[in-house]
């Protein structure tokens, strides 16, 4: 009898305990979860938090609660979040469903999709090469800067690139887009540096970095038939305090929605 079958799922079983073990590398059981201080706080991955900010100010105006907003590599805020989140957010779903691996106070039936954002080609101020599309990515000679976790990281650019380039169903644009990268980037805060540092030509991200960074970056549209949409989403800590609900609520006002499309996201 072949033994082959055999190793194919030790190899199987082995990758899948990797990934469990990658998945829950930052969870400290010895944290005891204690969110009732009376500030609301958020926890999530850098992009989103700008224009929560926005949001946050005019409802400590309106109410007079306080609202915490903590952002960036999970790895500079998880220990703090297991410890006192009332809310966390998510920039994709692929990025809470890993968050629900560690922070083990939320569930998966708690997560809600509030917005959604679309891939956008980030170019240079001026777009000194004139990029119009997505096929001008294919060209011999263009420099592109993606965004992956790379398995390290958890980032909601992981993957948008190939969605994009293979959304068409042809595997040679996969192939020549592949060509054209010049940085695997882990994280969209990485990303950003290398496409200043490498003088890179575009980069495959999200309308709010444009928006935040619009002194060097421009952006360009992604045509409709290749344009991948990912949603940002948010959970509400059961044990946390009573204003966070309140807080997650007002997030999806009209006058919220308003200050939220100043960045790019839509609902």
């Amino acid at each position: 009898m072949s033994r082959l079958p055999i190793l194919a799922t030790a190899a199987f079983l082995g990758a899948c305990v990797t990934a469990q073990a990658q998945a829950t590398v930052l969870f400290d059981p010895a944290i005891k979860h204690e969110p009732r201080d009376g500030v609301v706080r958020l926890y999530g991955a850098g992009g989103p938090h700008t224009a929560f900010k926005k949001v946050a100010d005019l409802w400590m105006r309106q109410t007079g609660n306080e609202v915490v907003i903590t952002a960036g590599p999970e790895g500079t805020w998880s220990q703090k979040a297991q410890g006192d989140a009332d809310i966390i957010w998510g920039t994709s779903e692929q990025s809470m469903t890993a968050f629900l691996q560690t922070y083990k106070t939320f569930s998966s039936n708690q997560v809600e999709p509030i917005y959604v954002r679309p891939t956008v080609i980030a170019v240079r101020k001026g777009n000194p090469k004139s990029i119009a599309g997505f096929d001008d990515l294919l060209k011999d000679g263009m420099r592109i800067v993606v965004t992956e976790g790379s398995g390290v990281a958890n980032t909601s650019g992981t993957g948008t690139w190939e969605d994009v380039a293979g959304r068409l169903g042809r595997l040679s644009d996969i192939g020549q887009f592949r060509r054209n990268i010049v940085s695997f980037s882990t994280g969209s805060g990485a990303s950003f540096k290398a496409f200043q540092d490498l003088e890179a030509d575009a980069w495959i991200t999200w309308p709010d970095w444009t928006v935040t960074k619009a002194d060097v970056l421009d952006a360009v549209p992604i045509e409709d038939d290749r344009r991948i949409w990912r949603d940002l989403n948010l959970a509400v800590a059961p044990d946390g305090d009573p204003q966070a609900r309140e807080f997650a609520d007002f997030l999806v006002t009209p006058e919220a929605q308003a200050l939220m499309r100043t960045e790019g996201w839509e609902r």
